[in-house]
């Protein structure tokens, strides 16, 4: 061993200890390595920050911008949404569908790019059903990682490997060559994570922040509007047709407030200047506590509409609250809501007020207003962030957290699917590199209006980027310094003389923990020549000694710097290295014996 080769090994134990001890943050320790490694002579600075500048960086960079896409275009919330109704409350069934679909969609693009697009997926599943973002999020990177064993494209180990056998005058895999033990491993990763997610940290916290407040529901309680909500249609002939809120004055006439208009699809905001059509459908607040609900019906020749939701809750898409508060100097003060005229200076409908904690019972409109008061309004969402502009009359007490809901592009959600399907299409046919897929799929995003550079650049996670980029180098300092030729030769000089399963199984171990130091895809570059020459050696056929590396290659479910799969779920699902030491090592092991077992089976050694 050459001092300069135990000055790369003793900064590589050094790491590792620190990742173990999660102290200080991995991507501070990946900083620290990439400015230590050229002070061993190994590699010089410039090299030690070429990772900045891979094309895996920039892939998963632009990976991170198509999720926000999807997340933004309500692409994500709609396949979160059908992954728990299909669940139907059931846990186990939520794991097990998301699991496949990750593991289905990863056979055909980069498992990379299916954990950046699904993990804000997985972030709604927990926020909507109450479960903590850990529980979801290493399911999630070993579906992504199994998924590298289902198909030729699926990972870059399979085409390296691949390759080599070409290279030796051999046939190369063909493109469902893996499906086989994907299929096993997945349908054993599913049952293994069903019982080993006990062993993941429960906190509903994701590392990502999440944000407390308000909801909507928890004002339709406090201010009691529950049953004063009605959804109805204007009916040809109906005397609502063809005047406006001003004339129709509703408030003082029916004890009734129009919320919203919905005509022709969209979202109208009313004004006393809005004139009522036949067909309009209204969203009314009928605050009159005595009011006769079908007398009001039939005065108005208006048809009852079906409502899911407590108080429009089931349309908080379009439809928010927000607690406003009235300043001293506010123009407001000593007016009543109608004289204030709310509704046609600030698109709002006041609903409720408070004085102090209690918040008034009964119609609030022909209350005067006082310094202090807070009011609950409701309206349209673009509305209520214009209030957040700032101004004397009404000031912002209280968001709901709601608003982090609301989709800023609604109507592109066809638009980021076309872009995705666009992006992996290219990614299968192999027509442009997929770093270039990618950012062609950005760049298309941002032209169709899914993204914009504000969203762009806040939706990737530096703090990974970092981390990959920090320990790439340690890949070059180990195969300059002779790291991985010693453990390989070492590997053929102990078990070359033992039987063939023991020699796969040897193979298959040295192949996976390889993996933990240094990319799969360079795992596979050299140990991929390894297994050929011992398949020669036992004059045995080359295939089963290339199908263990390619799989083993794929076995990085031990660490989180073992992929970037695994990297990219350490801060939503708030892990530590040792929950992926402790979940991982048992189901690499796990897969180590079937690999061993099914594929002497299924490619005999001796042809």
């Amino acid at each position: 061993m050459t001092l300069q080769l135990a000055a790369v090994l003793a900064l590589l134990v050094a790491a590792i200890a620190m990742f173990a001890i999660n102290k200080p943050r991995m991507d501070v320790v990946a900083l620290i390595m990439l400015i230590a490694l050229p002070f061993t002579g190994v590699i010089k600075m410039g090299e030690a920050l070429a990772g900045f500048s891979d094309s895996n960086i920039v892939l998963i960079a632009a990976l991170f911008v198509v999720g926000e896409g999807l997340v933004r275009t309500g692409v994500a919330q709609r396949l979160g949404d059908w992954l728990i109704a299909k669940a139907g409350g059931s846990s186990t069934l939520l794991l097990v569908l998301l699991m496949a679909v990750v593991c289905g969609l990863g056979a055909t693009m980069s498992s990379t790019a299916v954990t950046a697009i699904f993990i804000p997926v997985a972030l709604r599943i927990a926020k909507n059903t109450r479960t903590a973002p850990s529980q979801l999020m290493m399911p999630l990177s070993s579906a992504a990682l199994i998924s590298g064993m289902t198909t030729l494209i699926a990972t870059a180990p399979n085409l390296v490997v691949s390759s080599e056998l070409e290279r030796n005058n051999h046939q190369g895999f063909h493109f469902f060559a893996f499906t086989p033990y994907g299929v096993v491993v997945l349908a054993l990763g599913i049952l293994y994570m069903l019982f080993a997610r006990r062993w993941l940290p429960t906190s509903t916290e994701s590392g990502a922040g999440t944000r407390g407040g308000p909801t909507l529901a928890g004002w339709v309680e406090q201010y009691k509007l529950a049953r004063r909500e009605h959804r109805v249609a204007i009916k040809d002939g109906s005397p609502l047709a063809g005047k406006t809120l001003e004339d129709l004055r509703l408030r003082a006439a029916s004890g009734a407030s129009i919320v919203a208009i919905e005509r022709d699809g969209k979202l109208l905001q009313p004004t006393g200047k809005t004139e009522l059509h036949a067909g309009d459908n209204l969203f009314v607040d009928l605050f009159a506590p005595d009011a006769d609900v079908e007398a009001v019906r039939q005065k108005y020749a208006v048809e009852p509409l079906p409502l899911s939701g407590a108080y429009f809750t089931d349309k908080s898409q379009e439809i928010g609250m927000v607690e406003v508060i009235v300043p001293a100097d506010s123009d407001l003060v000593g007016k009543t809501v109608v004289e204030a005229d709310v509704r046609s200076r600030f698109g709002l409908t006041v609903i409720g007020l408070r004085r102090g904690r209690v918040p008034k019972e009964g119609p609030v409109i022909n209350e005067r207003l006082q310094v202090g008061d807070t009011l609950l309004v409701i309206g349209p969402w673009r509305a209520i962030r214009n209030l957040q502009s700032g101004g004397k009359d009404m000031m912002i007490l209280d968001m709901p957290v709601e608003l982090a809901e609301v989709l800023p592009v609604p109507g592109k959600a066809l638009h980021a699917v076309t872009c995705l399907l666009l992006m992996v299409g290219l990614m299968v046919s192999g027509l442009v590199p997929n770093v270039q897929a990618a950012l062609m799929a950005c760049l298309l995003m941002g032209v169709l209006g899914c993204v914009d550079l504000k969203s762009a650049y806040g939706s990737i996670n530096w703090k990974t980027l970092v981390l990959i980029v920090g320990m790439l180098p340690f890949s070059t300092a180990l195969q300059r310094t002779g790291g991985v030729e010693m453990a390989a030769n070492g590997l053929v000089s102990v078990i070359g003389g033992a039987g063939p399963r023991v020699i796969l199984g040897g193979l298959f171990a040295i192949t996976a923990i390889l993996g933990m130091f240094i990319s799969n895809t360079a795992t596979a570059v050299l140990m991929a020549p390894v297994a050929v020459a011992l398949a020669r050696d036992l004059h045995a056929s080359p295939y089963p000694f290339a199908m263990i590396v390619a799989l083993a290659a794929s076995t990085a479910f031990m660490t989180p710097v073992s992929s970037p799969v695994n990297t990219l779920v350490v801060t939503p699902g708030n892990y530590t290295f040792g929950d992926f030491v402790r979940v991982g090592v048992p189901f690499s092991v796990v897969v180590m014996v079937v690999c061993v077992l099914m594929v002497p089976s299924l490619l005999p050694l001796y042809p």
